[in-house]
């Protein structure tokens, strides 16, 4: 279990670099650009502890996959941004595809 915290701390960790790189302004803010480094600085260093012990494709399909809903989901909670039907369609198909990894996959047991 302790593989998955040290996963969800990349993902959270990347989830909130990545907002505050959109907050940025291309790194002319100090404070968004700082954390946005660290950020993914931090991602990167939780993420190197489940490429231990499990495959790598199947990591980075979790780590991509949630990361980029829950970008998604920040994006349009905090800045409105809207969804049409065929990006939310896709995104399902993402959570699909990582729920399939970890429910039937053999690969991560």
């Amino acid at each position: 279990m302790r593989v998955y915290a040290f996963l969800g701390l990349a993902i959270l960790l990347e989830v909130i670099a990545t907002t505050a790189l959109s907050r940025s302004a291309s790194f002319t803010k100090a404070a968004p650009s700082l954390l946005a480094v660290l950020g993914y600085a931090g991602s990167f260093w939780f993420l190197s502890f489940p490429l231990r012990v499990l495959p790598t494709g199947v990591i980075y399909a979790i780590w991509s996959g949630l990361g980029i809903v829950l970008i998604t989901l920040v994006a349009w909670f905090w800045s409105r941004e809207t969804l049409d039907p065929p990006a939310v369609a896709g995104l399902a198909l993402i959570l699909t595809g990582v729920v399939v990894i970890n429910v039937f996959s053999d690969t991560i047991h």
